[in-house]
């Protein structure tokens, strides 16, 4: 065989199921750049309930939708100004209800980016904070005296380059800021800051969204003796977290986040979500060192998170068979009873085509490879078209990131440009009006429309295989066994008590081998594989097979 499924259509929507995330697809949605529906060059609320449709149609569980609360817009809404309310460039709290309705009629389950750790400089929060030491939020923030010499407090770096603290002349003191100046840390270990949190939560529960995706979540607790960060050793640095070119990698970060009491305040997260059946959390564990660790204790059962959002399948080299098994074998041992929810795209990294220059067939069997691990998983949005990183010009930036560390780092406006759904004009579709980032000309001919008539498109695979996801549950919430890296093949199997499949992935650019456990297997799904004979399956350049026992 050429082991290829048909083109199945997407799953139709299941019965309610109060553990729909685990294994479960969640399709990210970066807000200022999916649809205008107003016609000023950003995307909205509206402009997303209108594109729905599309999104219901790839078969994914849910949405989520990066911040659109109210901001000054320095960090692009994770600079938050109003909890509770909808940034007017993003439309009305009545656009949010509506798009809510939108969704779950079609079946779609909506999650919200939640900002706990910091917020904006211009949130009245700080604002009152900042004006004496003894208001009643003095202490909303973390505030701390100079050195004798007027230096800051203590060693921090702030993931935006520089020290993690800026003076301020009202009080007289730093403030934290583990980000952008402007963004300054909340100290969660005031009680009344913890309370505000959790009301915040309840208040969009009760407005019906299905969940939260918890930025930095284990930023939010800083230790209380503000004591140095250790150097971290040359041979430990990496760039999963920040871009090489930032000394915030020069740092083990145990003082400044990762701090024990994150726990207790994740447990009444967890204790107020469980009032709410079915609602869930991902949050978002930016460690380059103990990633798996954090993970483990974040998603213990019952006392955090449902879920936690690895980085591991964010590096910018390549994705490799050993790596995965190394990545799964740590997450065993350090995690074995949490929950990964795996992405290969965001809004802060380089797409994953581009990152690791991968052909038209590695897209695809990666693609397929996502939707058979065992783990939740997240599509960042024209990643079903194959997008590439758009090359956006100096003067186009708009990331302070990347105009901070030009050229040697561009910043992440190039994952950031508007969504293409129509080839017919340069805009793709996204606007009548400039948009925020330009459209790259090379992304207006892997439009939506220009994909769908086309039978072998990209845009279809996706489809194919998130089908396949929904129509086999133990590739959502089976186990996962006997993983394998031979050579450049990576091989598992996923069992249920009732299927087995086994998996086997070619990540190579030549043919090879791999042998199958004993027993018939049948095709359900591949590209690129032989009929499975002599106990031996062979497999294309960039070739797989999904099979079945029996």
């Amino acid at each position: 065989m050429t082991a290829t499924a048909t083109n199945a259509a997407p799953a139709a929507v299941p019965a309610p199921d109060l553990d729909w995330w685990r294994g479960g697809a969640i399709y990210q949605i970066y807000p200022r750049s999916f649809q205008d529906s107003t016609g000023d060059g950003i995307g909205d609320l509206a402009g997303i309930a209108e594109r729905l449709p599309h999104v219901a149609s790839l078969g994914v569980d849910a949405i989520w939708i990066s911040p659109f609360f109210t901001s000054p817009m320095k960090d692009f809404g994770y600079d938050v100004s109003d909890y509770r309310g909808v940034d007017p460039m993003f439309g009305t709290l009545a656009d949010f209800e509506r798009l809510i309705e939108v969704a779950h009629g079609l079946g779609l389950r909506v999650m919200i980016d939640l900002v706990l750790s910091h917020s904006s400089i211009e949130h009245p929060w700080f604002t009152e904070s900042r004006s004496s030491r003894t208001n009643p939020k003095a202490d909303w923030y973390v505030w701390a005296d100079p050195k004798p010499d007027g230096t800051p407090p203590n060693n921090w770096l702030s993931i935006f380059g520089g020290p993690a603290w800026h003076w301020d002349g009202k009080r007289h003191q730093y403030y934290l800021h583990n980000f952008l100046e402007s963004q300054p840390d909340l100290n969660l270990h005031t009680p009344e800051v913890q309370e505000e949190l959790l009301d915040i939560t309840r208040f969009w529960l009760e407005k019906g969204v299905d969940g939260f995706r918890l930025d930095t979540i284990n930023f939010y607790f800083a230790d209380k003796h503000l004591r140095d960060n250790p150097a971290l050793p040359p041979e430990r640095r990496n760039a999963n977290i920040a871009p090489s070119v930032n000394p915030y990698n020069h740092q083990e970060h145990i003082y400044s986040k990762n701090q024990p009491e994150n726990l207790a305040f994740l447990k009444r997260f967890r204790a107020l979500l469980d009032e709410y059946p079915g609602a869930a959390a991902v949050g978002e564990v930016g460690d380059a060192q103990l990633g798996m660790e954090l993970l483990g204790q974040y998603t213990r059962a019952g006392q955090g998170v449902q879920m936690c959002y690895a980085f591991d399948f964010l590096a910018p080299e390549r994705l490799t068979a050993a790596r995965i098994v190394d990545v799964f074998h740590h997450l065993e041992h350090a995690a074995p009873d949490g929950w990964a929810c795996w992405a290969f795209s965001n809004h802060d990294v380089t797409r994953h085509v581009t990152r690791w220059g991968l052909t038209p067939e590695g897209v695809r069997m990666y693609a397929a490879l996502i939707c058979a691990l065992r783990g939740s998983v997240c599509f960042y949005q024209g990643e079903e078209l194959g997008l590439t990183e758009a090359d956006v010009a100096f003067e186009d930036l708009q990331d302070p990131y990347g105009i901070e560390f030009w050229p040697e780092y561009k910043g992440r406006d190039g994952c950031r440009t508007p969504m293409v759904w129509e080839p017919s004009n340069d805009t793709g579709g996204f606007s009548r009006a400039k948009p925020w980032l330009p459209v790259a000309p090379e992304h207006l001919s892997q439009s939506v429309a220009a994909q769908e008539g086309r039978e072998d498109a990209l845009l279809h695979h996706y489809r194919r295989v998130i089908a396949m996801r929904s129509a086999h549950p133990v590739l959502r919430k089976g186990d996962q066994a006997e993983l394998t890296a031979t050579g450049e093949v990576l091989s598992f199997l996923r069992t249920d008590g009732t299927e087995r499949i086994f998996c086997a992935f070619n990540m190579g650019e030549t043919a090879a081998e791999v042998a199958l456990p004993l027993g018939a297997w049948h095709p359900i799904e591949g590209i690129g594989g032989t009929e499975p004979a002599d106990e031996t399956l062979r497999l294309d350049a960039w070739g797989y097979a999904l099979l079945r026992a029996g």
